[in-house]
């Protein structure tokens, strides 16, 4: 990511040392995962569509330990590999809109609540800025290359309310205290870069 790009890292010192953690990044870029995975201060598990699991990619992506989920089901095998990442103290990466967009928390999956109520790790809020834009002029797909990204870790949080309940009820009142925290992540992020 340092040759391609020019990162700006802010806050990486709020992602826990030691422990499960859950970063939960903004995504309006194909960029957006490799670029935290780049600069994250600690090996990042990222739950990955099924889709880009082929070819070499599959072997490469498998290898470092991203985690392949089929986003047309309730894929269990990638819900038991995620929390087995958290359970053994590591790190998942999630994009908790499910799917590239936007990029601003408007619209969140239940799956970020599920595994931080499930598994009790705090989430971290990150905010990916300056990957989408402008294309570049070698690959239009991409920023143009050497531009600055800024990557904004926030301040940990628990989704959970303390009580320990999985209901739907509980999952649901999870999912607008994360909507809101990272809402206002983001809009930090772009006060404090200027984006």
């Amino acid at each position: 990511m340092y040759g391609l790009w020019k990162p700006r890292v802010l806050g990486a010192w709020r992602v826990p040392a030691t422990g499960p953690v859950i970063l939960a990044v903004n995504h309006s870029h194909n960029i957006d995962g490799p670029m935290v995975m780049g600069v994250a201060p600690r090996p990042t598990h990222f739950l990955i569509k099924k889709e880009v699991f082929v070819g070499p990619l599959d072997r490469f992506l498998t290898g470092i330990g991203q985690v392949e989920v089929d986003r047309s089901t309730a894929d269990r095998t990638a819900i038991s590999r995620a929390l087995a990442v958290l359970e053994g103290g590591g790190v998942l990466g999630i994009f908790p809109e499910g799917t590239r967009g936007e990029g601003d928390f408007a619209s969140l999956r239940a799956g970020l609540a599920y595994f931080a109520v499930r598994s009790g790790a705090p989430i971290v809020p990150v905010a990916v800025l300056g990957s989408s834009g402008r294309g570049g002029r070698l690959v239009k797909a991409l920023p143009p290359l050497r531009s600055r990204v800024d990557v904004v870790f926030g301040d940990p949080f628990q989704a959970g309310d303390g009580s320990g309940r999985r209901t739907r009820k509980a999952l649901d009142e999870a999912t607008e205290r994360i909507q809101k925290q990272l809402g206002e992540h983001l809009h930090h992020a772009r006060r404090l870069t200027g984006r």
